[in-house]
Parts: structure tokens; C-alpha cells; sequence
């Protein structure tokens, strides 16, 4: 399968596919395969029934649209600037309720609809450059060509294949029985836990690769360059929210901190639920490495259906996901604006059922639950036979105490001077 990706602005064209044999399927990791009874005929159908919803978006898309984000864009800088506004008073308790409120709301609007959609180069096409994929800044630490690599380049090209989709986890939690366990995964709810909170920071570091850096396989001169660029931006927003917005609020400073401080987490728990509703909870399917091997546009489309799923709700909550309650949709679809995924979910929901797919998807508080389940279940080892899980927490706790054994004898022995030295 070819390492194809749609996450450009630009209409990609369905490929010369050759003949292939009726045998060929994704490479799924869940048994029993959930594409078995699809033909190879069935799959490059799909493709091109999706192709055909593109092409028909891409051909209707204009001034609604474009109406639709320049609305979303002035609804919530008003929202921000008439909350910071009411927290000037926040040394009253009702102030600082309603502005904290209106503040985590613009954040999130701000981040979800607006932040991810536009670095997505969904509005790239009204040629305007204050909402162009190349110039927009966003309340995030993360600066964004380096999310758009991770994320643009990475992720939705790899989506959920084990080994290659770093999101699968972002480094910290296991959340497939497919991927390797180690010991430190007994502390992956807790560690989700601190990344809940801290999302925005964790996503940072996750952009960063620090772990690439570490490994050798980052340039050195890159990787200063990434880090100057990330700490500066940390700087200035922690500069605006919690030096220049409280000074300004004068008696109320300490309250409008409180506030600031207040909303950013509120963002990065929401931001947070709404991602890992994304790929994690239950009946998403991972897939082998090798999935990708002359990967075709119609298997590149189904092992994005199968690989995420949706959260069911209101338009407003649709509104304050950024529409990435509509997974599956914006996976099949990243860079069409996101005002239209609504109307393409019937029918993509539509065509999976036709083709015996299951199309995820439940409400906030149950996918929520399902992928949390999932963190806590995985962070032990898979149960294999006689090999049950306390007798291998046992052997790893054993190896790693071990291993920190050896490393403090060999440290204490290279500061030991030998029995010839002391003799000299």
C-alpha cells in the first residue's frame, strides 16, 4: 500500500491502481479481520465513492463557506476580548465566573475549530492570508509548522499503524495489545493524568522528538533551532496570560491570573477528551507496519474509516470539538472545511454500513470512558498462557532492579581506585 496522504489543500488525483489479487486485505491487527469479506474490487469502489464526495465538496465550496470561518474567527476574538474585559472586575466572584467561563470557551474555539482546522489547510483556498495554513498562529505552545510536521505529515499518513503512528500513545501510554509493553506502562494513567492537564505542553514536547534528538536520528542544528522556537513561544503566551493580563486588571490581578490559568487548563483537558475520543476507544481497529506497502487510494481511505472514531451530539458541542467529532469524516477528508463534515457523515456512515464496516461512533462521556478503559487495561502486560501478568510485572520489576544494580556497581567501581594505585 503507497504512503499516500491528503493532508495538502490540493485535490489529489485517484491513481492508475493495477491489478491486484482478490486475496489482498489491510494488514489488521484485531482478529478476525474486520475487511475479510470485502473483495479488492469492493475497496477501490469505496475509494472511489469517497473520491466522488470530495470532488463534489471541493466543486461547492465558496462563499458560504468562507462566510462560515470569518463568523467562527469574529465570534470568538469578541468572546475573548469581552471576557478579559469582565475579568477586570474579577475580584467579584460572579466576574470571575462568567469571564473565566467566556475566556475557556474562546480558547477552545480558538484552538479546536479555528487553530487545528486552519493549520490544516482547510480555508487555504480563499487565497486570503490571514487565514492561510502558512501564517496562522495559534494559542498553543506548540509553534506550527513543527505540529504540522508530527501531525500533517505524520500522523494522518500513519494513522493507527503500530510502530509508525506516534500518536498511538504519544510515547507515554500503550494503548494496544499489539504494541511492546515495558514496565514504565504501569504508570501510563498517571502519566495521562499530568498530560491531561498539561496538554499543550505535552504536545509541544511530543512535536519536538526529543526522543529522535536523544537517538542520533535528529539533526543536532534543527533540533536547537525547534526548541528556540518553541521556548520563545511558551514565553509569550505565558507572558500575555499571566504577567501583562493581571498587571492590567490592577486590584483584580491576582483573580484575572487565577482565570487566565483557569482557562488554559480547561482547554487542555477539553482538547485533550476530544483527541483521545479520536483513535482509542472501543471497535477502532490498528493496523501492521506493513499495511502500507503499495498502499492503494481505496485501502488508504478504509484504514482511515477504521482507524478513528466519532462522538455523537449537539451542533454546539460538534462546534467546540472543531468538528473533530466527526473522526472518521476529517481522516477521510482533513483538508475540506469542517462545516461540511456534518453533511458527510450520513453518507459515509451510510457507505460502511453498505459494505459491513463499523462505523464508530457514541457520546462524549462513553467514548471518553472507553478510551480511558483502554489506558488502564494496557498499562499492564497481555495475559500469554502460563506467562500471566503479576508473574511478568515480577520479572520486569526484577530486571529493572537489576539493571539499576549493575549500573551502581559499575559506578562505584569506576571511582574506586584500585589496590595498585593505593599501594604506589
Amino acid at each position: 500500500m503507497s504512503q499516500r496522504s491528503t493532508t495538502t489543500a490540493r485535490p489529489v488525483a485517484l491513481p492508475n491502481i493495477p491489478a491486484l489479487p482478490e486475496e489482498r486485505h489491510l494488514a489488521s491487527t484485531s482478529r478476525p479481520d474486520p475487511i475479510a469479506h470485502l473483495s479488492t474490487e469492493d475497496i477501490e469502489q469505496i475509494g472511489r465513492e469517497l473520491d466522488a464526495m470530495r470532488d463534489e465538496v471541493l466543486s461547492t465550496r465558496g462563499a458560504r463557506d468562507a462566510a462560515y470561518v470569518r463568523r467562527i474567527i469574529r465570534t470568538q476574538r469578541i468572546l475573548e476580548m469581552s471576557s478579559r474585559t469582565v475579568l477586570l472586575a474579577s475580584r467579584y466572584w460572579p466576574a470571575w465566573v462568567v469571564g473565566t467561563a467566556g475566556l475557556s470557551a474562546s480558547k477552545i474555539l480558538e484552538n479546536m475549530e479555528l487553530g487545528h482546522n486552519t493549520l490544516h489547510g482547510q480555508w487555504d483556498w480563499m487565497r486570503d492570508p490571514k487565514i492561510h495554513s502558512t501564517t496562522w498562529q495559534w494559542d498553543m505552545a506548540s509553534p506550527p509548522a513543527q505540529w504540522q510536521r508530527s501531525h500533517n505529515a505524520g500522523h494522518h499518513k500513519y494513522t493507527n499503524i503500530i510502530g509508525l503512528d506516534e500518536d498511538l500513545g504519544y510515547g507515554l501510554i500503550r494503548v494496544d495489545p499489539n504494541q511492546p509493553w515495558k514496565l514504565s506502562h504501569v504508570f501510563g494513567p498517571v502519566l495521562n493524568m499530568f498530560n491531561a492537564a498539561l496538554f499543550q505542553y505535552g504536545i509541544a514536547a511530543y512535536d519536538l522528538d526529543i526522543e529522535g534528538y536523544q537517538n542520533g536520528k535528529r539533526d543536532k542544528k534543527a533540533f536547537r533551532a525547534d526548541l528556540s522556537a518553541l521556548l520563545t513561544r511558551v514565553r509569550k503566551n505565558a507572558t500575555r496570560d499571566y504577567v501583562l493580563y493581571p498587571l492590567l486588571s490592577g486590584p483584580s490581578a491576582l483573580p484575572t491570573l487565577a482565570a487566565n490559568a483557569t482557562a488554559n487548563l480547561v482547554r487542555n483537558l477539553w482538547a485533550h477528551s476530544v483527541i483521545f475520543c479520536g483513535h482509542f476507544p472501543s471497535g477502532i481497529q490498528t493496523f501492521e507496519a506493513d499495511s502500507i506497502d503499495d498502499e492503494t487510494r481505496g485501502e488508504w481511505y478504509v484504514r482511515q474509516m477504521l482507524g478513528s472514531g466519532n462522538i455523537s451530539g449537539s451542533p454546539l458541542l460538534h462546534l467546540m470539538t472543531g468538528n473533530l467529532s466527526f473522526q472518521i469524516e476529517h481522516h477521510l477528508f482533513p483538508d475540506l472545511p469542517s462545516n461540511r463534515y456534518s453533511e458527510l457523515a450520513p453518507r459515509v456512515q451510510e457507505l460502511m454500513e453498505r459494505y459491513g464496516l463499523t462505523y464508530v461512533t457514541g457520546p462524549l462521556p462513553k467514548q471518553v470512558a472507553s478510551a480511558w478503559a483502554k489506558i488502564f487495561r494496557y498499562s499492564l502486560p497481555n495475559a500469554d498462557g502460563e506467562e500471566t501478568r503479576v508473574k511478568q510485572l515480577r520479572d520486569a520489576l526484577a530486571d529493572q532492579l537489576r539493571g539499576i544494580g549493575d549500573k551502581v556497581r559499575e559506578r562505584a567501581g569506576a571511582r574506586t581506585p584500585s589496590l595498585g594505585a593505593l599501594t604506589a
